[in-house]
């Protein structure tokens, strides 16, 4: 591999931005491709499956034979309060081959009893996202209905262009919750990516069904998202 290229690949992964590094078969040159850098007409609509998917593998375009190699960073799933749904979530998140991390200020709680071998920190999301900022390989979940917790990192999630956004209430709950965001100065179509009510519509009810249509919803996201032109920092 080029010097310049691992350098590159090596930077990539460090910042947590998906890669692929392509080596044309025939010739043995390689290149890497950051996701929602530029990349070639022929092979646009390939990487972005690539990314999409994450998947290594040979591919032939225009008579010519690629591997592309797929870095891409583990999605991580953070979720502002520490209630029945989030219980069941990080369980089946993590099953899913999430990282999983919960966030309440609430003692409460957010005890290790109910969250055992979960990543759980009591305290405010403003003093916990200071040290471990979100990024676009992160769905921000928040359900604690209380304005004074959800919206900072609803915000801080929809800044740093966090692939998903979700967050518990009703209709009247997340109108009242898009005024408050339009004062903190985001835009409308900043606020359109807030999934609210959360979760698929698949009529659930119970905490385990809304989880169940919560990291459903979750999983489209990802595997749906704009690879093309991704929001927040670039790389």
């Amino acid at each position: 591999m080029d010097a310049a290229n691992l350098e590159q690949l090596n930077a990539a992964r460090r910042a947590r931005k998906a890669v692929i590094l392509v080596t044309n078969l025939e010739h043995g040159t390689d290149r890497v491709i950051v996701e929602g850098g530029p990349v070639d007409s022929a092979l646009s609509d390939t990487v972005a499956a690539a990314f999409r998917s994450g998947k290594s593998g040979i591919c032939e375009i225009d008579g010519g034979r690629y591997f592309l190699n797929v870095h891409r960073p583990p999605a991580h799933i953070v979720i502002i309060g520490a209630v029945h749904i989030s219980q069941v979530l990080a369980q089946m998140a993590a099953l899913a081959g999430f990282d999983v991390h919960i966030i309440d200020p609430r003692t409460a709680f957010a005890t290790p009893e109910r969250f055992a071998g979960i990543d759980l920190t009591a305290d405010w999301p403003a003093d916990v996202l200071k040290d471990r900022p979100l990024d676009s390989y992160t769905a921000v979940v928040a359900v604690t209905h209380d304005p004074k917790i959800d919206d900072l990192p609803i915000a801080e999630a929809l800044r740093k262009g966090c692939f998903y956004v979700g967050a518990l209430g009703s209709r009247m709950t997340h109108v009242s919750r898009l005024e408050r965001l339009k004062k903190e100065g985001l835009s409308e179509g900043e606020l359109s990516r807030i999934k609210g009510p959360i979760g698929l519509d698949i009529g659930a009810s119970s905490p385990a069904e809304i989880a169940v249509a919560i990291l459903a919803q979750i999983i489209q996201s990802l595997r749906s998202r704009d690879v093309a032109s991704p929001k927040g920092d670039k790389a």
